[in-house]
């Protein structure tokens, strides 16, 4: 047997989650819209309270708005969004100085920065600007209008060298590195926050840093996380997990082949990483959760999360947690499953509902793999239907989950507003995004937690390449916010009506793995390696084939005598005889 996972949970809450997996978006956006639908007068207040909060944020104009009015400038469908865009995300795989610099002369050079400035009354896009146009003139080597400047720019290049333009884009990096990053280290990061905490802010840290490809890098990511703890349980001084700050972790940090290929390895060796830790933040009296990763990770992450919660070291403290994705189509059964664990288990967990940051990778992941479907939805406001349905379900379980709600859209936030009522819950949001929406609502008796990470330069690009991807799209609701010309209906719009008015069909464009290159050819078709239900199906198919005992005969020759043949994945079994 192929034994995929190493649990035995088969619970009819796990069933139904890997189910999920499998069913079509179709089936599963029908069976949740009826569960985010609020009712008429609820709609309304929902609907007038998130334009209120556009109209009170937009008054106050994009000097307000900070990063969002420079994502809102330079956004993804402008071209020189796109060379920033590119700029920043292949800068992380330049191994000399001599590439980067051809590579930033070919993207600043060409692009228009001229057009936009003066376009926003933000200082830092202004600034910004300033800084990208006058790059893109040196490197040009052409006359700004001033007699000899040109010249004069060409001879200063010559004299100094490009390292100088080198680093000036890197430094640029860091100063908008610095609007999505809290700090260099725990230290800096704990004390840029201390003088927001008593108006309502508290902070979740997190170390950056991507998984960890050798046993060096989680042995490293484990100090650093353990050291975190112990500061921020200083710095919390007492105030427990809900109203202290707490610390974000990522299971991939802590283990080299944290992938279901090596489930039982993972268990034996990652599980109690993950509950040595935990044990370091009930000490400390902090908050713990454990950050969502890719859809393919879910169910082995499930089982580490598990034995956590239930081990006996860790009774009595309601510190622990993790974040669930509203894109995925398993996240209402992954809240159902959580919740009876929880019960289970006789404790509370703290639930992080976020919408998703990896879905162009997931997207491209099933069609690479020749998949039969999505593990997330195709349609944005499909996701937001999700996430409103998970939010329902909740706050519905208050005995077993301390919600907490990360969301930048403003419909969103009206609406867990409107369907919490006086139950307990928190915001969240990113550092550097959604501060002037948050700051309409936000007080000590209504906090929010801000996500903040923590790191080095060197640490900070991955990062930033997926902020500036998930909120420079022309669809992020930080993005519309920041655009007058959008009506604020529009960038309200209830995700439930807009789904049901698209028949709950997925998006047109995002065909199915297998359709991806008709009317040419079917691509070809591949098996779920992650998915234990496709991989017990593969188990059986395998243990068929190998019962059968293989012939291999000349034409014409009667089937007797003959050699044994043996299996080449272990030598000891005849798996047949050839004449």
């Amino acid at each position: 047997m192929l034994h995929p996972f190493p649990t035995n949970d088969r619970s009819s809450a796990r069933l139904r989650l890997a189910a999920a997996l499998a069913a079509s978006e179709t089936e599963i956006i029908e069976d949740l819209l009826p569960r985010a639908q609020p009712d008429a007068a609820t709609r309304q207040r929902i609907d007038r309270r998130a334009q209120a909060l556009v109209t009170m944020v937009r008054a106050k104009g994009n000097k307000s708005i900070g990063i969002e009015a420079f994502l809102q400038e330079f956004s993804l469908s402008s071209r020189e969004g796109v060379v920033l865009m590119c700029l920043a995300e292949a800068l992380l795989r330049i191994p000399d100085a001599d590439t980067a610099d051809l590579l930033i002369r070919d993207k600043l050079a060409d692009a228009d920065w001229a057009a936009h400035l003066g376009q926003s009354e933000s200082m830092f896009v202004n600034a910004s600007t300033w800084a990208l146009m006058f790059t893109g003139k040196i490197m040009r080597f052409e006359p700004t209008g001033e007699p000899g400047l040109g010249s004069t720019l060409k001879r200063m290049i010559t004299a100094s060298g490009e390292p100088v333009i080198r680093r000036a884009v890197g430094t640029a990096m860091k100063i908008l590195g610095r609007q999505f990053v809290m700090g260099r280290t725990i230290e800096e990061g704990l004390a840029r926050a201390a003088p927001d905490e008593p108006k309502g802010w508290r902070h979740s840290y997190d170390m950056l840093g991507e998984a960890a490809r050798t046993a060096a890098d989680a042995d490293r990511y484990f100090e650093s996380y353990a050291r975190a703890i112990a500061a921020i349980g200083r710095a919390s001084a007492g105030r427990g997990p809900i109203d202290g700050p707490g610390i974000s972790v990522k299971l991939s940090a802590l283990h080299p082949r944290y992938e279901v290929a090596q489930a039982q390895r993972v268990r034996r060796e990652l599980g109690p990483r993950l509950i040595e830790l935990a044990r370091l933040a009930k000490h400390a009296g902090i908050g713990m959760t454990v950050d969502a990763e890719e859809a393919e990770r879910l169910e082995l992450s499930l089982d580490l999360i598990d034995a956590a919660m239930n081990d006996a070291s860790l009774k009595g403290w309601d510190g622990f947690g993790l974040a669930v994705q509203g894109y995925q189509k398993r996240c209402l059964p992954l809240i159902g499953w959580l919740a009876e664990r929880a019960r289970a288990a006789n404790r509370r967990l703290m639930v992080r509902l976020v919408k998703g940051a990896y879905w162009d990778s997931e997207i491209k992941r099933a069609q690479e793999r020749g998949l039969d479907g999505y593990p997330v939805f195709t349609r944005k406001a499909s996701t937001d239907v999700s996430y409103l349905a998970c939010a329902r379900a909740m706050l519905a379980a208050p005995e077993a989950i301390y919600a907490q709600f990360a969301t930048h859209n403003a419909h969103t936030l009206a609406a867990i507003l409107e369907l919490a009522g006086n139950r307990p819950f928190e915001f969240q949001r990113l550092h550097g995004m959604g501060e002037t929406l948050y700051g309409e609502i936000v007080t000590p008796d209504r906090p929010c937690r801000v996500y903040a990470p923590v790191g080095s330069h060197e640490d900070l690009l991955p990062y930033l390449v997926r902020r500036l991807l998930e909120n420079g799209a022309n669809t992020s609701f930080v993005n519309r916010l920041a655009d007058e010309g959008a009506p604020i209906e529009q960038v309200v719009a209830d995700p439930v009506a807009t789904v049901s008015a698209l028949v709950t069909k997925p998006h047109p464009r995002i065909v199915l793995p297998r359709d991806l290159y008709l009317p040419e050819r079917r691509n070809s078709q591949g098996v779920d390696l992650n998915d234990w239900g496709a991989l017990e199906r593969l188990d059986g198919e395998i243990a068929q084939a190998a019962a059968r005992n293989w012939r291999a005969t000349p034409t014409g020759r009667a089937p007797s005598g003959g050699r044994g043949v043996y299996d080449p994945a272990d030598p000891r079994r005849v798996i047949g005889q050839v004449i």
